[in-house]
């Protein structure tokens, strides 16, 4: 009956590394697959934004699909068809689409 309750109380101390080791592997797991990697999208959209130019074919996030006729601080304007224009913010730009294949 003694050597029972040692064996228990033996197993219920044991090192606090060992019991957060697992939450921190879960940790640094997250940060490596998710956090880290969406990071460094959001960098390099920005960079892209940073870098758009007039006459620059783009997509927009609602999918307006435009040639960048003005650009002032953070708004753009685009132009989505002959002599219509929009105004819309920097940040609703997604991607340059002007290396994409032309669909007839």
């Amino acid at each position: 009956m003694m050597n029972n309750l040692l064996f228990v109380i033996a197993q219920t101390q044991t090192n606090p590394l060992m019991t957060f080791l697992p939450l921190v592997l879960i940790m640094v797991v997250f940060y490596f697959f998710m956090i880290r990697p969406q990071m460094k999208r959001q960098k390099e959209l920005q960079k892209f934004r940073s870098a758009l130019q007039k006459g620059d074919k783009v997509v927009t996030t609602g999918g307006l699909y435009g040639r960048i006729v003005e650009i002032k601080d953070s708004i753009i304007f685009l132009e989505i068809a002959p002599n219509v224009k929009v105004k819309v913010d920097k940040s609703v730009v997604l991607k340059d689409i002007s290396d994409a294949p032309q669909q007839k």
